[in-house]
C-alpha cells in the first residue's frame, strides 16, 4: 500500500511538472517506482506530460531504461500528432474547396494550449458544423471513408474512418445530461454560427477555426462532466480544461462564463473540479475562475480522484470482457455500470446525480431500442 501511495504521489508530482514547468523532487515520495508511474500515465493518456515532467526532476537521476521508455512513447505521440495535424489541414482545405466550413473542437485545437502541443496524446478528429454544413459534409466525406458508423440522428453525430483517422462529425454539442445544459450548448452553437464568435489556430498554412475561448472552456467542461457521469473521465480531459483556462487567462468574459455555468446548473461540479485542479494538478488559484478553498470542495475533489484512478482515461481500466456478448446483454451490462456510477457519484453530487440519472437511463434505453 505504501509503495502504491508513493507511486501515485510521484506520478502527480511529475504530471504537475509537465503541466506547468515547475521543478520536482522525487525524494519526497520515498522510493520511486517508475513501472507504476508509466502504467498510470498510460492508463490516463498523459505519457507525454509525465515525460515532460521528468525533464524537471532535480534531486534524483532517472534510470536510463525508464528514460528511454518514456522518450520512446513520447516520440511516437509526437509523430502521430504531426501526421494528424497534416491530415486535418488537408481535410479542412478540401472541405473549403467544396464550400463546406467547419470548426475543430477538443483534440488538436485544445492541444495548442500546451507548452508542447505535440506531446499531448491525440484522440479523434472532432468537427463541429452548422446544420447546413453537417448535411453537406456527410455526402462529401462518406464516399472516401473506409468505415462509417451508425448515425445518431437526434444528436447529429456521425463517426467514420478516413485514411486511418477516426473523424467524428457533430451537428450539435450534445451532453445527454439535462435540458438546462442542452440549452446552454445550443446557445454556444448560436453564438458560434450566427454570432461568428470564434478563434483560430494556424495549422501550418491552414487556418483552423475553434470555439471562442469562454465557449470552449464551457464546452470542454460539460464534456468532462458528461464522461464523469456516463463512462469515466480521465486526467487528459481535465488537463485540457486546465491548460485552456491558463492559456486564455485574462481574456475570458467571466460574466458570460459564470452565467452559462449557473444556468446549466453546474456550479457545484465546477467548484469541485476547480479544487481538484488546484490540489491534484497544481494549478494556480488565480487561474481558476470562481474557485473556493472551502474544505467541502476539497473533500469532493478527493472522491473525484479515487474515481478517476479506478476507471482510467475514458474507462480504460474497466472490465471489458462483455464486449463480445450479444447487443442486448452489452446494453444491460452498460446500464448496470452506469447505475453503479450514479450511486457512487451521489456521494459527491447527490442532487445532480439524481437529476442526471433520469436522462442518462432514459437515453440509454432509447438508444437500445433504436439499435444504437
Amino acid at each position: 500500500m505504501k509503495e502504491q501511495n508513493n507511486t501515485i504521489k510521484a506520478f502527480f508530482a511529475l504530471l504537475q511538472a509537465g503541466l506547468w514547468g515547475n521543478d520536482v523532487e522525487l525524494r519526497n515520495y520515498g522510493t520511486t517506482y517508475f513501472a507504476g508511474i508509466l502504467r498510470l500515465a498510460e492508463e490516463q493518456s498523459v505519457v507525454g506530460l509525465v515525460a515532460a515532467g521528468l525533464e524537471h526532476v532535480k534531486d534524483v537521476k532517472v534510470p536510463h531504461e525508464w528514460t528511454l521508455q518514456f522518450i520512446g512513447q513520447t516520440l511516437q505521440i509526437e509523430q502521430q500528432n504531426k501526421a494528424m495535424n497534416a491530415f486535418i489541414a488537408e481535410l479542412v482545405e478540401k472541405m473549403r474547396e467544396a464550400g463546406i466550413y467547419t470548426l475543430l473542437v477538443k483534440g488538436q485545437g485544445v492541444a495548442q494550449c500546451y507548452e508542447k502541443p505535440l506531446w499531448r496524446s491525440s484522440g479523434d478528429v472532432d468537427l463541429f458544423l452548422s446544420d447546413e454544413n453537417y448535411e453537406k459534409v456527410k455526402g462529401f466525406l462518406m464516399p472516401s471513408a473506409l468505415t462509417v458508423e451508425k448515425e445518431y440522428v437526434r444528436e447529429k453525430h456521425l463517426g467514420m474512418t478516413i485514411d486511418g483517422w477516426v473523424v467524428e462529425l457533430h451537428g450539435h454539442l450534445y451532453s445527454g445530461l439535462s435540458s438546462k445544459i442542452e440549452r446552454e450548448l445550443d446557445d454556444v452553437q448560436k453564438d458560434t454560427f450566427y454570432g461568428g464568435n470564434v478563434r483560430s489556430w494556424m495549422n501550418g498554412n491552414t487556418q483552423v477555426f475553434l470555439l471562442k475561448a469562454e465557449n470552449d472552456v464551457f464546452y470542454v467542461f460539460t464534456h468532462i462532466i458528461q464522461h464523469f457521469y456516463k463512462e469515466g473521465v480521465g486526467l487528459r480531459q481535465i488537463c485540457d480544461w486546465c491548460r485552456l483556462l491558463y492559456r486564455h487567462r485574462g481574456e475570458l468574459d467571466l460574466q458570460v462564463l459564470e452565467s452559462r455555468i449557473r444556468r446549466a446548473g453546474l456550479m457545484s461540479e465546477w467548484k469541485a473540479f476547480g479544487a481538484y485542479a488546484v490540489d491534484k494538478l497544481g494549478m494556480s488559484i488565480e487561474t481558476i475562475p470562481f474557485y473556493s478553498d472551502a474544505s467541502y470542495w476539497k473533500r469532493k475533489a478527493e472522491r473525484i480522484n479515487r474515481f478517476i484512478l479506478n476507471v482510467g482515461n475514458m474507462g480504460h481500466s474497466r472490465e471489458k470482457s462483455y464486449g463480445n456478448y450479444p447487443y442486448v446483454m452489452r446494453k444491460c451490462f452498460s446500464a448496470m455500470r452506469r447505475f453503479g456510477d450514479l450511486i457512487n457519484h451521489s456521494m459527491i453530487f447527490p442532487l445532480d446525480s439524481l437529476r442526471f440519472s433520469f436522462s442518462i437511463l432514459y437515453n440509454g434505453f432509447s438508444s437500445a431500442l433504436r439499435g444504437e
